[in-house]
């Protein structure tokens, strides 16, 4: 790997598009024909940095974006998409078995029509220092929420909130650049035991920037319409049985209140 800026005497970015025009390597333009800004790019995300976009108090142009049309340019009727999950991975566009690769490429066609997935973030850097950039992941940002909207009724609700607990830490390593680490392997074994029944359809509406579940259905369901109604539900939920549990729950407060009221 050849990395110029660290290894060779280019300093800034005015030298590096000077050797690289010198030394005839084609560097794209922005949309106006200026010296770029920086954008890294894959199948997930883009995310610009550098130039217009160095000062954080600026809002950032229209001509940074690179996936995401503006929501106020964003089509004016709602799309819906169904998202089919296998095992916690997505595994189907409405209906229609993909590859992982082929989903995120049109729900980033989807999204970025809608206006999903544009996000203004300082970001912490790892060396230290402060970061202002403008990411874009129209995909991602619906492949999120439709995995939370399954999650919602495939997932128990201790190993929901142990998995969410750790995504923090999860996201860091993987953000420092840790994924090979023994302790990235180590969380990832516990999401994988979690995604064991995450196994369903999600639908989700766009609409001017946001993506938001409006339906949800899975056959490893946990959620139990009986048990939530406000009808009758035929004994399976006993509305009695809540005195002992609130007495229980409430038995630290009672002692904590009368040790206050004796110790004034």
């Amino acid at each position: 790997m050849i990395a110029p800026w660290r290894e060779w005497d280019l300093t800034s970015r005015t030298k590096l598009l000077e050797f690289a025009e010198k030394n005839q390597i084609p560097i794209a333009r922005d949309k106006r024909g200026e010296a770029p800004f920086s954008v890294d790019a894959n199948l997930l995300h883009t995310s610009s940095e550098g130039k217009v976009l160095e000062n954080p108090a600026e809002e950032a142009p229209e001509f940074v974006y690179q996936r995401v049309t503006p929501v106020e340019k964003a089509p004016d009727v709602a799309e819906y998409v169904e998202i089919g999950f296998e095992r916690g991975d997505a595994v189907a566009i409405d209906g229609v078995a993909l590859s992982p690769a082929t989903i995120l490429t049109r729900l980033n066609e989807i999204g970025g029509r809608h206006g999903v997935g544009l996000l203004d973030l300082v970001e912490n850097r790892f060396v230290g220092m402060k970061s202002r950039g403008l990411y874009e992941t129209p995909g991602g940002t619906i492949l999120l929420e439709a995995h939370r909207g399954i999650e919602q009724i495939t997932l128990d609700a201790g190993a929901g909130h142990l998995k969410d607990s750790i995504m923090p830490r999860y996201a860091e390593l993987i953000y420092n650049g840790f994924w090979f680490s023994p302790e990235r392997e180590m969380l990832q074994a516990l999401i994988d035991k979690s995604q064991e029944h995450v196994t369903g359809t999600v639908r989700v509406k766009l609409y001017k920037g946001s993506a938001r579940t409006v339906a949800r259905w899975s056959d490893h369901s946990l959620y139990s319409e009986k048990h939530v109604t406000f009808e009758e539900d035929a004994g399976a939920y006993d509305q009695k049985d809540a005195a002992g549990f609130i007495r229980l729950n409430a038995l630290r407060l009672k002692l904590i209140a009368t040790r206050n009221a004796r110790v004034k």
